[in-house]
Parts: C-alpha cells; structure tokens; sequence
C-alpha cells in the first residue's frame, strides 16, 4: 500500500480547514486598526501553528536600517543564543540579505551563501523567511524554524505560505500608513489653526491658557495644564476649562509639585498605570498626584524653545547644549488608562509648539522697562500740541523730586525688633543629673538669693531625685560598716591572741589592720563627696527677685533634666530696666560709624534711641546704647543679629509691664539724602552683592 493511500482524507480535509482558519483570522487581523505590536503578537504565533513548525521571530527594521527582535515564539529552541559570535554574524547578514530582497528564501540547516564568511544557517533547522513590506519601504522580516528534511515541495509550500502571509501583514502595514497620513492630513488642518493661535499673542497668562484649551481639542483628552517655570519651581498657569485657578486647592499643589520634579529631571513622563521604571522622586510626585485626582493617563513633558539652527555634520560630536526648560505640559486622561500612538504623537507635536510659544512670550515679557519701552513708543501723542503743557508740568514735577531725593536730608534711622527686661536676670540651672521631685515655686513668687552672715542658702525652688546617687550613697554606707566592723574583729583577734600568736601572725594581723584603716578613710571620703552631691540635688534662688518663668510646676514636675540644664529664669522688677535689640549684622556697618563719631565727641555720649511698646505703640520712649556684643548671634526668628543694649529710663514704662514685652526700636544713624533714606537697603545690596562680586 503507497503512503498517499494511507493518510486519512478526513485529516487532510480538517488540516485544510485549519490553515483556512488560521489564514482568515490572519486577514481579518491585518484588516484591523490594532498597534504593532499587538498584531505581531497576534500573527506570528499563528504562522507559526499554520506551518507546524517549533518556533519563530519577527525582526523589525529601525531608523537606520538595524533589525532588531519585535516578537519572538519558541526562539530558544533554535539555540541561537548558543552559537558562536561568528555564527551569529553570519545569521544577522542572512536576515539583511532577505530585508534588502523582494521574495522569501529557504536555507537548510548549517548552509549557507558564499564561503564560510557570507550569510549562512547557523542552525539545526530548516529557516524559512519573507520580508516585511509596503510599497513605500522595508519594514522587516520574519523567520520561521521548520523541522529539516522535509520533501522539497513541502519546504516550497513553507515558503508559499509564508509568503502569502507576509503580503497579508503587508497589507496591515500599508492600509496602517494610509491611516496615518489620513491621520496627519487631519492633524495639519487641526494644527494650522491651533498654531495661528498659539503664537498670536506674547503675554505668557494668555499664551498658557490658548495652549491648555486648543491643546486639550487638539490632543483629544480630558485635561490639559501648563506649568511655568519660575526658577527651580513651576508655578500651574493655566488648567483646560477652568478660567480661576485655586491654587491652595491639594489638586493643583500636588500638580505643582509632579510638573517641578519632572523639569527638574527634564525627561518625559508618560504614565498609563506602572511607576516602576520611573525615578523614586517622580515616582512619589507622581502617586500622590494621580491617588487624588484618580487619573488613568498622565503624560508630562518639558517645554522649551525647539533648536533652529541645524546641526553641521562635522560637529555632530559638538552638539550645543539644550535650550532651558520654560514650562511643562500636562496631559490626563480621567477614565481610559490607553494611550494611543496617534495621541502620543499629538502630544509630542504640541508640546514642542508650545515650548516655542510659551519661551517667545516669556523672552518679550522679561524685556527690561517694557511698559516704559512701549510708552516711549507712542511718544508723539505726548508731545503734541494739546499734550504739550501737560508734559511740561509732568517733567518740571519729576525734575525737582529728582532734586529732592539727592538734596533733601532726613534722619537715619534703623528699625529692630527687640525685648524690654530687667537689668537683674538670673537663669537657674541644674547641678547635676536627675529627675525633678518637687518645685517649690510657681510664676511670680518672690524668692530671696544666699545671705551669708544669716547662714541661708537662699530660698529652695526645686528638689532633684537621682536614684545612681542614692544607690551609690547605700552601697558605700554599707562598704563603711563592714569594714569597721572588719577593723573591730581584726582588734580583738590581736588581743586574746597576745603571747599565743607568732610573731608572724601577728604581723599579718597588723598589716590586714592598715589595710582595712586606709581602705576606711577612703570610704568616709568617697562618702563625704556623696553627700555633698546629694545637696547639689537642692536648688536654691541666686539672688533676690521673682521668678519669671511661665508655668514653671508643669513644665518641671517629673522631667529628666542634664547638668548644666536651664531650669527657671529669676529676675528682680524692682531694680533697673533695658532694651535688648537685636539688630540685623548687615546694619551694624551704619551703627558702628556713627558711634565712632560719637565717641570722638563725647566719650560719655552714645546713640540715641526711640522705642514703642507692642502693648503702647501710641507712645515713643527714647534710651541710649550703652553695650554692643562683639559677637554675632543666629536666632531662629530673627536670622544673623547683634544684640545691643539699649539704657532706658525705668519710670517712662507703664505699669505692669512684663519681662520680655516685646519693642520695636529704631536707633539713630545721622541724616542722609532722601534717596538713600528710601533705597538704603537696595543700594547696600547692589554694594555688596554685585559691584563687590564684579570688583
């Protein structure tokens, strides 16, 4: 019986239908409008199972014609991952021999074309491959691995079908460039429009919110914003249909926040749902953002003015740095997490006109004195005959301010914050470690400081508990007894033992005696230095007055304090008063010579000072320097200052007037031109910050 007579025609029939199948669901795949990829990943696998072959890959043609691997299936079991270097070359020049051709070819397994350097099979199996293309370019190729030996008409019927195949997936990719252009003819017509607009005015608020409302129809999304870039922050501009933005509103700021951290690592960020390859500081902006404002899709992409000048080739290598990022723009998507390759592209186009846009109105808005420029360009109305004697008048007015401000004297003077308080001010500090038992005192008490001839200490404000001391005190108190009653023992023995013991012994006797005295007297002072720590545990008042410190049982009871820790403040009311100012560093310059002249006067004399109270600011009282610190001190609220004291007259003071009532204090620095009385600290920074800088 033949082989033909023995092969079921049933069989044949269904493996016919199957390969009809497989061959329409391949049509209609290429009749489709899916990405490539997903079509690759559709039409490979079933080539693949309608030749019955083990595997396959699609290689997909780049930029400069580099094939690389679009879609693979099964391609392990070709063991090309396994072959030599050389043999890999030889399979890369074979598939750029079927790329550059028009018609598939067969090559058997470890074959090849020319010698052994030319294009070849590297493989076990028999390859079979057709290009990818359209009438318009090479796209790519794809291969497949067919089981070797198989009659030669079947091996054409391979080649046949694989063929057939890629004409279909040619179709897809011709009928996909048609859309495309389709696609382009209509985003041109869309984009004239939007481009007219886009660059029909320079004011950068109205440029923003052209771009977010034109961009957002162009694009097809659900919102579309605009961040300017102010420094190293952005600031949200505009919002697609919204004309008032709030911009304390957690929406905006965390969007504020995602547009700085994504100008700040100019790189695009396109989010469809997975952050994981994102950087960890774009990644946080990113999920707080998107956690509020529940967007699918969020693409944001820098701004900046494109580069026009082209690149020469001989200074490919010397490419100019990038023009600085303006702005960012904003694209979400609220319920669709897809992001289609027509909408990336709408993106990318908009983003790169609106970089050109946003940069020229904010280059034209950053012109120095640009109301003053365009005033000066409408300078014929203002000289005109009917104009004439009102210009007279304007410029005779600005003539003598003019004047004024660089003859005119006023008083210089220079404004600090600062505190009233009493001369007498003591702060208490703890003598050694331990937790606060008990204070005796409260806000306001009157206490009294040591008194020498009476033999008091002064009045108790608080009491210490330190358990390591009193562990210490037992543990040595102890220690003391047992060794007296160690040196009585030693006592007796040495008694009952005379005309018994050797002299031996009894010398040994001796030596164990003043062994045991040595080691008391280093108790009874070890314990003494004890004790006189546990009276340190006692906190005494260090002068006369009453304390000042607000609260002072709450804020003590039953807190751990440090040696050296501040514990209340004490301050006497009754005595005299100051001014404690603290005068920023950099005015210390104007202070300093005028109290050098000053002093050349009248030693005895010094700065004037006017002063208000905080809780009297209809009153001004006046005092005089009397103390300047050398040093500089930072305060957290008040930043680099030098604090001044200021003598002050204890009766001009209101009554009830507390410690630390706050003042504001202006101490006087001569007279000076107007000009400098108004613009003293603009010019001081011109002085030191750039002409010091440019000298």
């Amino acid at each position: 019986m033949s082989f033909e007579q023995q092969i079921d025609p049933q069989l044949i029939e269904q493996a016919r239908a199957q390969i009809r199948s497989l061959v329409n669901e391949i049509a209609q795949l290429a009749r489709s409008d899916v990405a490539p990829d997903e079509f690759y990943r559709e039409f490979l696998p079933r080539v693949v199972s309608g030749l019955a072959a083990i595997g396959g890959a699609v290689w997909l043609a780049e930029e400069g014609g580099r094939l690389t691997l679009g879609y693979q299936v099964n391609i392990q079991e070709a063991k090309l991952q396994d072959c030599s270097e050389e043999d890999k070359s030889r399979h890369a020049r074979l598939l750029y021999r079927v790329l550059g051709s028009e018609e598939g070819i067969l090559v058997a397994p470890y074959s090849g074309f020319g010698d052994s350097d030319g294009e070849g099979n590297p493989t076990e199996w028999l390859l079979v491959l057709a290009p990818l293309r359209t009438e318009l370019e090479q796209v790519g190729v794809v291969e497949i691995f067919q089981r070797p030996n198989p009659r030669v008409e079947t091996q054409r019927g391979y080649l046949r079908f694989l063929t057939q195949m890629c004409d279909l997936a040619g179709e897809y990719l011709k009928s996909r460039q048609l859309r495309q252009l389709a696609d382009r003819q209509a985003l041109w017509s869309q984009m004239e429009e939007f481009i007219r607009q886009v660059h029909g005015n320079l004011n950068p608020r109205t440029t923003a919110y052209v771009i977010a409302n034109e961009g957002r129809r162009l694009i097809g999304c659900d919102r579309v914003t605009v961040a300017i870039r102010r420094g190293s922050k952005c600031r949200i501009e505009a919002i697609s249909g919204q004309d008032v933005i709030d911009r304390r509103a957690n929406t905006v700021r965390l969007l504020t926040n995602l547009a700085t951290v994504v100008t700040a690592a100019d790189e695009q960020v396109w989010y469809t749902g997975d952050t994981g390859q994102m950087a960890p500081q774009i990644e946080e902006a990113l999920d707080e953002y998107v956690d509020q404002s529940h967007s699918k899709t969020v693409a944001v992409i820098p701004l900046r003015r494109p580069h026009l000048e082209p690149v020469v080739e001989e200074e490919a290598d010397k490419r100019p740095e990038p023009p600085p990022v303006v702005g960012a723009l904003i694209v979400e998507r609220i319920e669709d997490a897809r992001l289609p390759e027509t909408m990336v592209n709408r993106i990318k186009i908009v983003a790169e006109h609106s970089g050109a846009a946003l940069a020229n109105a904010l280059e034209h808005h950053s012109l120095f004195l640009l109301p003053v420029w365009r005033a000066l360009g409408k300078w014929r109305v203002v000289v005109a005959a009917r104009n004439l004697p009102r210009t007279v008048a304007v410029l005779g007015a600005l003539l003598a301010t003019l004047v004024a401000l660089f003859v005119v004297p006023m008083p210089f003077k220079l404004q600090a914050k600062g505190t009233v308080e009493p001369v007498e001010r003591y702060r208490v500090f703890a003598g050694m470690d331990g937790v606060v038992e008990e204070v005796f005192v409260d806000h306001g008490t009157k206490v009294f400081g040591p008194k020498a001839d009476a033999n008091f200490p002064g009045t108790e404000l608080a009491r210490l508990r330190n358990t390591d001391l009193e562990v210490e005190i037992r543990r040595v108190t102890g220690e003391l007894a047992a060794t007296v009653e160690d040196i009585n023992k030693t006592h007796q023995v040495l008694l009952r033992g005379k005309g018994r013991l050797s002299d031996a012994e009894r010398a040994q006797l001796q030596g164990r005696l003043a062994e045991l005295e040595a080691t008391l007297r280093s108790l009874e002072q070890q314990r003494e230095l004890l004790l006189a720590k546990r009276k340190q545990l006692t906190i005494y008042s260090p002068a006369d007055g009453e304390v000042i410190t607000w609260d002072v049982k709450n804020l003590l009871r039953e807190r751990p304090v440090r040696r050296g820790d501040v514990l209340m403040e004490v301050a006497n009311p009754a005595g005299p008063w100051q001014l404690e100012v603290l005068m920023p560093e950099r005015r210390m310059g104007h202070i300093a010579r005028m109290r050098t002249q000053i002093k050349a006067r009248n030693p005895d004399d010094d700065l004037e000072v006017e002063y208000v109270l905080a809780s009297q600011p209809d009153r001004t009282l006046r005092g005089k320097v009397k103390e300047i610190h050398q040093a500089a001190e930072v305060r957290d609220d008040h930043g680099n200052v030098v604090l001044i004291k200021v003598a002050i007259d204890k009766s001009d003071l209101p009554p009830g007037v507390r410690p630390g009532a706050g003042v504001s204090a202006k101490v006087y620095c001569g007279r000076v031109s107007l000009v400098y009385w108004l613009l003293h600290d603009v010019i001081d920074f011109v002085r030191t910050r750039i002409l010091f800088r440019l000298f």
